[in-house]
C-alpha cells in the first residue's frame, strides 16, 4: 500500500508555538487555508483511492479541497489524532516543548514505556495509530491519503519505518501540509519513500516567523533523558 501522510494546515496554536492537542481543536488560519488549497494541484497526478481524516477539525478542513477535487468523501479515523500533550497542554515554553519532543523520540526509538506527562505512553499511542492504519488497509485502497498531525506522523513513522529512527525524528521537522510517503503493510513492514518537510504547495506557504512545537525539529532542551536507561 501507498500511504500518503499529510499534516494539517496551520492553526492558531502553531502560530503561537503552543502545544494544543485537545479534540476537536481549532480550525485553520488564513495561511492554513491556502496551504490546504494547494494540496489538490500537488497530488494531481497521483492515483488516490481514499481519503482519511482525524477527529480534529483542522484535518477535516485541510482535506476538504482534495476531497472536492477527487469527489471522495473523507473517512474519519479515531486513532490518528495528535499526540496528547497531557500536563503540557497549551504550554509554549522551551522546557515543555523539549519534554514533548523527548518523549516522541523515545517512542520512535522503541522505548514505548515512556509516558507523556499526564498523558499516554508509547504503547497506547502506537496501538491507536496502528489500529487506524489497519482500518485503512482493510479499505482495500491501493493509495490512501491520511490527513493527520505533526507529532503523530513523526512518532509513528519513526517507530514503524524500517529506514527511520529516533535520530531522524529529532532532526527532521514536518511543517504544515508536509508530506510523508510510506509503502508497505504490517506483515511485510513499512518503508519511508519520501519526507517533504515544507508545505507541499512550496516555500511561499512557509511561515518562517511561527514557532511550531509539534512539527519542528528538536530544541536544544530535548536531550533524550526522558527515555529509560
Amino acid at each position: 500500500m501507498q500511504l500518503l501522510l499529510v499534516r494539517h494546515g496551520q492553526t492558531p496554536a502553531n502560530v503561537l508555538g503552543e502545544l494544543g492537542t485537545r479534540i476537536p481543536g481549532p480550525g485553520l488560519t488564513p495561511l492554513g487555508e491556502r496551504q490546504a488549497a494547494a494540496v489538490p494541484d500537488v497530488l494531481g497526478r497521483r492515483e488516490i483511492d481514499a481519503i482519511f481524516v482525524s477527529l480534529m477539525v483542522r484535518t477535516h478542513l485541510t482535506a476538504a479541497p482534495l476531497a472536492a477535487a477527487r469527489r471522495l468523501r473523507p473517512v474519519e479515523l479515531d486513532g490518528i489524532h495528535e499526540v496528547e500533550a497531557g500536563g503540557l497542554e497549551d504550554r509554549s515554553d522551551a522546557d515543555a516543548v523539549g519534554i514533548y519532543q523527548d518523549v516522541l523520540a523515545c517512542w520512535a526509538g522503541g522505548d514505548t514505556s515512556v509516558s507523556m506527562p499526564g498523558g499516554p505512553d508509547g504503547a497506547a499511542f502506537l496501538g491507536r495509530f496502528d489500529a487506524s492504519v489497519a482500518a485503512v488497509l482493510r479499505s482495500g485502497a491501493a493509495t490512501a491519503v491520511v490527513f493527520s498531525h505533526g507529532a503523530s506522523i513523526r512518532a509513528w513513522t519513526g517507530a514503524r519505518a524500517d529506514n527511520l529512527d529516533a535520530a531522524f525524528v529529532r532532526t527532521h521537522r514536518l511543517g504544515n501540509t508536509g508530506l510523508v510517503e510510506m509503502r508497505g503493510d504490517f506483515a511485510t513492514g513499512w518503508t519511508c519513500v519520501s519526507w517533504r518537510s515544507d508545505p507541499v504547495g512550496g516555500e511561499d506557504l512557509v511561515d518562517r516567523s511561527a514557532s511550531d512545537p509539534t512539527g519542528e525539529a528538536a530544541t536544544a532542551t530535548a536531550d533524550g533523558r526522558a527515555c529509560s536507561p
